[in-house]
């Protein structure tokens, strides 16, 4: 089964072709990277203007990508929550029009649930159960993936996400935009135990986060130094961060399994390609002798290829919708978890 996969989101236009959830055909994605960067972020209007300028052209590359023609198409999957509510509407009205001109079945794909399929195709042999650590700009959870559409969140940020501590950090140290990379490469190989930074514990769910105290923290030092007029030792303090967050992640991780009982743990989101995380979660992983599953570095990010693999189980589900899907409208695909 061939799925033709939309994700618009944020600042990337992506479409892939997917065959049965777990074979890439073809992965095309256009970055705006060098747009926003001269923003220090991504500007929604522009952001949304691209995606207008470019998915066209993009679908008809994957499909030659794919080496397969519009009547190959099975079905067409679109990320339809969450994302920037314009840049979200063009490539769901795209999917709309695909969908509707090939007389194919339209599947409604939840981004976070997109992210969590990434592993599918970095680990074709993967299957449900398993616990996934998601973490990305705008989201950080711990969920416990029972099926491939059975999805329970078991904790997640009161406040910030990893990715938007990283970014933000990395933006009052001057970084160039993505920060949340710049800060990575930044702190491999420096000491972070030079800045003690705060660990945050939240009532009431012990598999709760909270990164506002870490990055009010960390930008309170940074501020303070510039005022004294002190020179702050910048790979020092993103060492100090990664590590927080890091700490802050694998230990509600490692209380999560240990409450689960599952024997194979998953890690899925734009953050899940810093190094820190990376390397520490794999060590949480060996000690407790659970497998673990990292999707490739180019899975991490926004693509649409993930898109399509969670695409064809929510079609196997039955989980389609008509052309009167709008952006964020499908709730009832969701309920109460991703």
């Amino acid at each position: 089964m061939n799925i033709l996969a939309i994700e618009s989101s944020c600042d990337e236009t992506a479409v892939a072709v997917v065959r049965d959830g777990r074979s890439l055909l073809a992965d095309c994605i256009s970055s705006q990277v060098d747009i926003h960067k001269l923003y220090g972020g991504v500007v929604p209007e522009i952001a949304s203007r691209k995606h207008i300028e470019t998915i066209y052209p993009l679908a008809e590359q994957a499909l030659t990508e794919a080496g397969i023609t519009r009547a190959d198409i099975d079905a067409v999957a679109v990320t339809y929550a969450p994302g920037l509510i314009g840049a979200v509407l063009v490539g769901v009205n795209f999917a709309k029009a695909a969908a509707f001109a090939l007389g194919k079945p339209l599947v409604p794909v939840h981004h976070i649930r997109g992210h969590i399929a990434a592993n599918y195709l970095s680990h074709p042999e993967l299957e449900p159960p398993f616990l996934c650590l998601v973490v990305s700009g705008g989201h950080t959870m711990l969920v416990d993936v029972r099926d491939y559409t059975d999805i329970q969140i078991l904790g997640g940020t009161r406040d910030d996400a990893a990715g938007e501590c990283f970014d933000k950090i990395a933006r009052v140290l001057g970084m160039p935009y993505p920060g949340g990379a710049a800060l990575d490469r930044m702190s491999q190989g420096a000491d972070g135990t030079k800045y003690p930074l705060p660990r945050a514990k939240v009532d009431g769910n012990p598999l709760d986060l909270s990164f506002s105290g870490l990055k009010t923290a960390a930008i309170n030092l940074i501020h303070n130094a510039q005022q004294k007029q002190e020179e702050i030792d910048v790979p020092a303090l993103c060492a100090a961060v990664a590590g927080a967050v890091s700490n802050a992640l694998v230990s509600r991780t490692e209380l999560a399994l240990e409450q689960t009982g599952r024997g194979t743990l998953a890690v899925a989101g734009g953050v899940a390609a810093n190094s820190r995380i990376r390397a520490d979660v794999t060590a949480l992983a060996e000690r407790l002798g659970v497998r673990l599953c990292l999707p490739e570095l180019r899975f991490c990010g926004d693509n649409a290829a993930m898109i399509g693999a969670q695409g064809y189980y929510e079609y196997l589900a039955g989980r389609t919708a008509d052309m009167t899907l709008n952006a964020y409208a499908t709730k009832s695909l969701v309920g109460e978890t991703v």
